[in-house]
């Protein structure tokens, strides 16, 4: 299992399921779009207060985005 492309998975699946764009999202966030391609491009190592920072714009418990196959 690569945490990196599952947790980059899964946040474009949670993000496309709310109808967001990159850009909204980042917004939402409180993060750069640029950023959220790299981390659904497998580009990005995140810290965990980022992870919280994403799960809590997604509106989602931060495991979620951690499991694979959700």
């Amino acid at each position: 299992m690569d945490i990196i492309k599952v947790f980059g998975t899964n946040l474009r699946k949670y993000r496309t399921k709310n109808g967001l764009s990159q850009e909204k999202f980042a917004e939402l966030c409180g993060l750069h779009r640029t950023y959220i391609s790299d981390i659904e491009c497998f580009q990005r190592n995140i810290s965990l207060e980022t992870v919280q920072k994403i799960a809590d714009a997604l509106e989602i418990k931060s495991y979620t985005l951690l499991m694979e196959g959700e």
